[in-house]
């Protein structure tokens, strides 16, 4: 049986972003540089069907997170890796807003500290940005290093978290 996916574009600060969902849950937040074909490419098998009606309520959280309204999602999500990528997808999902954590750090949190490149694979093959905070995980010496968004899209969400953190 083939998998529905439905699809919508969020569309904030003149960018569009693919976002997708399953019945399940947010499967797919894409970035300002990833079109149509790059969603439909993670999931080869599915039937995708536009529906903004149900993507709404994802559109909704995330529009609020991009605008300082929202600091913890609470809808839910539906990504399916290898039982490594789904820890570490698990471990940043534990990264609090406006905080910061390593690759290193992340690999400590899974207990797997010698995994650190490992974890590095797990965190660009993430499917749903922003939902799966990856863009709170920087390089030990503190640089702002590689986002599937890109890294002006890494940076503008730090500076955004960094901008409205109420802790």
């Amino acid at each position: 049986m083939e998998q529905k996916i439905y699809w919508d574009i969020l569309r904030f600060n003149r960018n569009e972003i693919y976002i997708s969902a399953t019945d399940k849950g947010l499967c797919y937040v894409g970035s300002p540089e990833e079109d149509y074909e790059h969603m439909i490419k993670r999931f080869p098998a599915a039937v995708f069907e536009k529906s903004p009606e149900a993507l709404k309520p994802y559109r909704d959280e995330l529009t609020d997170y991009l605008e300082g309204k929202l600091v913890e999602f609470s809808l839910p999500i539906d990504v399916k890796g290898t039982p490594f990528q789904e820890a570490i997808w698990g471990a940043l999902r534990e990264i609090p807003y406006g905080e910061t954590y390593t690759y290193s750090d992340i690999a400590e949190k899974i207990g797997k500290p010698a995994a650190v490149r490992a974890v590095g694979t797990a965190i660009g093959a993430n499917p749903v940005l922003i939902t799966v905070p990856c863009h709170r995980v920087i390089g030990k010496n503190g640089a702002i290093t590689g986002y599937r968004g890109g890294i002006a899209m890494k940076q503008h969400l730090l500076e955004l978290e960094k901008a409205y953190c109420r802790s």
